[in-house]
């Protein structure tokens, strides 16, 4: 094949490989396609000796996969097959998301009475109450997306890395999480999205600052990319993943 890494690792962890632009294969002769790779995803997993690491690579045909350029960080959105991916944006509010989520999988959102455990709470308090469960990346910068999580009575189930994992496991029939959010790497994001649209999910992704070094770059560059155009257009896209 003659292969361009469009989206890779080696910028992100310095490595000297897999980086963007960087030519695959034989060359001449073969196919012409664009490949997003991630040789491990939940490097920490691994040194640890822990499951939920895998390596996953998405090719498609020249110039049909997003380039993010200088993005090495996105905000992400996933949601399964059951969700109507209509109904989702990463403009809307945390809560208007999660109720959204919580309709069309018919995980009604109740007002409970919580009783007070303080006497400043004698009399108790109300609180949202629904039974959708979020999937979210173990990070400081997600402190105050857990709490808007939580303040609109969803559930949150912490995970400590591999968010391509985490999104094909919102998108599994009886799967016990029902979204995925938060910000996390960009060859995680697209190759998340082409494992979603296999299965039918949606993933939205966002160009996210990952701090002050890529303000200037990112300048502009907030526009939502639903995986089903701008990321990998129909039909284009091949995923092959291991454990």
């Amino acid at each position: 094949m003659d292969g361009v890494v469009v989206i890779g690792e080696g910028e992100k962890d310095e490595a000297p490989m897999l980086y963007c632009g960087e030519r695959i294969g034989a060359g001449s002769g073969g196919p012409s396609v664009d490949i997003a790779v991630d040789p491990l995803d939940g490097t920490s997993l691994t040194a640890q000796g822990r499951n939920g690491a895998v390596s996953v690579i998405a090719v498609a045909p020249r110039g049909s996969l997003f380039d993010p350029g200088p993005c090495m960080y996105m905000e992400k959105l996933a949601v399964g097959p059951e969700v109507p991916a209509h109904l989702i944006s990463l403009d809307y509010s945390v809560r208007r998301n999660l109720n959204e989520i919580a309709r069309a999988l018919r995980k009604p959102v109740r007002y409970a009475y919580v009783a007070g455990s303080t006497s400043c709470e004698l009399y108790g308090r109300r609180k949202w109450r629904s039974d959708v469960t979020v999937l979210v990346l173990d990070r400081p910068r997600h402190a105050d997306l857990i709490r808007q999580c939580r303040e609109a009575g969803a559930r949150i189930r912490l995970i400590s890395d591999g968010d391509v994992g985490g999104a094909i496991e919102v998108a599994k029939a009886g799967s016990p999480v029902d979204v995925l959010m938060g910000i996390g790497g960009t060859p995680e994001g697209v190759i998340a999205a082409c494992a979603l649209k296999c299965m039918g999910g949606t993933l939205q992704d966002m160009q996210a600052d990952a701090g002050a070094m890529l303000q200037q770059a990112m300048q502009g560059l907030r526009s939502i990319y639903p995986d089903d155009h701008d990321l990998q257009p129909q039909g284009t896209t091949t995923l092959l993943p291991s454990c």
